[in-house]
């Protein structure tokens, strides 16, 4: 196996990892151990090339850095990507070669589940290294984190409401909800349960016919979620799409959601702010998954109470986002970024 350095002026370590003879070529970036080792999940995707992986691990793994910090944890940002298709390339020796890779960062980066990886493959990287989170066996195994990243989302949606129209309540508020991967269904079954109306789209029909048949879904097709009548837009699929042409498009007065690095470019914050779209930061309103993983990384006896308290505080840092961001008429994506570098700040002088 070759692990091969990438020069970065933006991030502390960049490596390319490849394997050919289980066809493994992929990546691990680490942003920031400012607060600690940098924990991220490791997306497998089938990327359409190198630069397309790198970049999007560059990407990701700076989110972690500010979803760690917004979620409160002393924990910095990082991530991993592999090249390739889960469903037909991935294999339990690819994943124990990548996992040699991550063991071989020696605790500067720690690993879990993030899209086309499971629990399972989680057990398999364990096997060849210590540094993964997002075991479904163990005493502090934290398991699937989509539920409570699912929570999180369903939060900053009623939060946003609230600010938005003064009010928390769903029921019958209209959603699109973009991505129905294991985020996205939970977020579908708590908007359901909360009696909110929704339009859904994905690239698996199967995954769009049960939504349908179990929540009473309208279905779009996928360039069909941006224009779908709708008081709330959630993106929770793959990032930049909000962007120069799908925003012009949108009816929703608020973006909500799940997907990391939303915004294709900072200034498509603002011009989310320009059309008077409430947006929530994603790296805040997507921190219970994290959150969820620390418990195992930290080895956190009371999960739950952790859970809860993390997910409380990190709904009060959306408000006070949202809050300051129209005090002074700014996008609250810029105003988001402002109040994480403050809290790493503070974090590194009370260290």
């Amino acid at each position: 196996m070759t692990v091969t350095a990438v020069a970065s002026s933006t991030h502390e370590e960049i490596y390319r990892v490849e394997e050919p003879s289980v066809g493994l070529l992929g990546f691990i970036a680490v942003h920031s151990t400012q607060l600690g080792p940098a924990a991220g999940g490791l997306r497998m995707r089938p990327y359409a090339s190198e630069d397309e992986a790198l970049t999007d691990v560059k990407r990701l793994s700076e989110g972690m850095t500010y979803k760690n910090a917004a979620a409160g944890l002393t924990l910095g940002g990082g991530k991993a990507v592999i090249i390739g298709d889960p469903a037909k390339d991935k294999s339990p020796e690819l994943l124990r070669a990548f996992a040699r890779a991550i063991e071989g960062l020696d605790g500067r980066y720690i690993t879990a589940e993030d899209m086309g990886m499971s629990p399972s493959d989680m057990a398999i990287l364990a096997e060849e290294t210590r540094f993964v989170a997002g075991l479904a066996d163990g005493e502090f195994a934290s398991g699937d984190p989509s539920p409570i990243t699912a929570r999180g989302i369903f939060n900053a949606i009623r939060t946003t409401r609230a600010h938005k129209h003064g009010s928390r309540d769903l029921d019958g508020v209209t959603v699109s909800v973009q991505g129905l991967g294991h985020v996205g269904w939970y977020l579908c079954q708590f908007l359901h349960e909360a009696g909110a109306k929704l339009v859904v789209t994905d690239i698996d029909d199967a995954r769009v016919e049960k939504a349908v048949a179990e929540f009473g879904a309208k279905a779009v097709q996928l360039a069909e979620i941006y224009g779908a009548e709708a008081d709330v837009f959630a993106p929770c699929a793959i990032g930049g799409i909000l962007n120069a042409q799908t925003i012009p498009q949108l009816k929703a007065d608020i973006v909500a959601g799940g997907a990391n690095n939303q915004l294709a470019t900072v200034e498509d914050g603002a011009a989310l702010h320009a059309r008077g779209i409430l947006y929530a930061p994603d790296f805040v309103a997507n921190g219970g998954g994290i959150i969820n993983v620390a418990t195992e990384i930290q080895k956190i006896k009371d999960r739950e109470g952790f859970v809860a308290e993390k997910l409380q505080a990190l709904d009060e840092t959306m408000a006070a986002i949202l809050n300051q961001a129209k005090a002074a008429d700014v996008s609250p994506a810029h105003m988001a970024i402002a109040t994480v570098q403050a809290k790493m700040e503070q974090a590194s002088q009370a260290a």
